[in-house]
């Protein structure tokens, strides 16, 4: 065994003002790690200096945050992954123990969940919108993470090589932490210092449209791995509005032994045909995303643990 190689994974698009000073953070705290710095058609001079300041200079001309992550996890060949976002708002000194931590209990990922202590680290509505995304995923898939939107996190090998990114922008971090929980993978969380931008950088979140998106994520990621929890509750909701219509025809019927309203019995049966199309649906697809899961395991169980490499952090 030997020490693992470590890449920095940094993401920018029109971060001149702080790449420097990030990527002299990680490589004072991982003075043996590869950075790489990914550039997204940046219209200032974010190349140039993370060039300057030591990093591998790449870029991707597709658009969009998970475009970037995608290309990055596809071309970089390392042991242990560490992502950070590119304005200097994570704390670069944090990194050797959530290196540590994957380590020492053999994780797939570790989780840099956000505390600031300097109001202006967090957008207006930011902490709200965190929150409530976090706690719908709970809510659909059962186990979350406390900051799924956090974009400091440290990954294993097998997760990085195993995972189809289907992403194209800030909703990467909701796909990445809903690939790991529905894998079922050791994963853990540290409380890092999250602080506010340096002067001249600005965000590229957009509070209302991303979170928009974000939201999109979570419903169609629940909608395609649990198909018999979507489609069947599609299905029992068609189910009991056709119970409502038809009780009154029911009760008709039995008095009189008549069916006067025939459009309304006509909707009851087409709705019950609805809801059971909807039930089967469901079934169907529950047998193919556990195929899908299971390929997606094999191919991420292919690679080996994080734990069989020496570490000498």
């Amino acid at each position: 065994m030997s020490a693992p190689r470590i890449a920095v994974l940094l993401p920018c698009f029109n971060e001149a003002a702080a790449i420097a000073q990030t990527i002299a953070g990680f490589r004072a705290a991982l003075p043996d790690a590869l950075i790489y710095v990914y550039d997204n058609n940046s219209s200032d001079e974010t190349q140039a200096v993370a060039a300057s300041a030591g990093a591998i200079v790449r870029t991707e001309r597709l658009q969009g945050k998970g475009n970037v992550v995608r290309r990055m996890f596809a071309d970089v060949d390392a042991d242990i992954y560490v992502m950070a976002d590119g304005d200097a708002t994570y704390d670069a000194a944090a990194a050797p123990a959530l290196v540590q931590q994957l380590l020492a209990d053999n994780l797939d990922m570790v989780v840099g969940a956000r505390k600031s202590e300097v109001e202006a680290a967090y957008r207006r509505g930011h902490r709200f919108g965190n929150a409530m995304l976090t706690g719908m995923l709970t809510q659909l898939f059962g186990h979350s993470f406390s900051d799924i939107l956090s974009g400091y996190r440290v990954f294993s090998r097998r997760f990085v090589k195993s995972f189809p990114i289907l992403s194209s922008g800030f909703e990467i971090e909701t796909e990445i932490s809903i690939h790991a929980l529905e894998l079922r993978m050791p994963v853990a969380e540290q409380i890092t210092a999250y602080g506010a931008r340096p002067a001249g950088s600005e965000s590229k979140l957009n509070t209302y449209r991303d979170g928009v998106r974000i939201l999109s994520t979570i419903l169609t990621l629940f909608r395609i791995e649990r198909p018999m929890v979507f489609f069947g509750g599609i299905g029992v909701l068609f189910a009991l509005v056709a119970l409502v219509l038809a009780l009154p025809l029911i009760m008709t019927y039995l008095e009189t032994g008549l069916v006067p309203r025939l459009p309304t019995a006509v909707l009851v049966t087409g709705l019950m045909i609805l809801s059971a199309l909807s039930f089967t649906c469901g079934l169907i697809l529950d047998t193919v995303v556990r195929g899908r899961r299971e390929v997606r395991r094999l191919a991420y169980l292919s690679f080996s643990a994080p734990g069989n490499i020496q570490t000498n952090l």
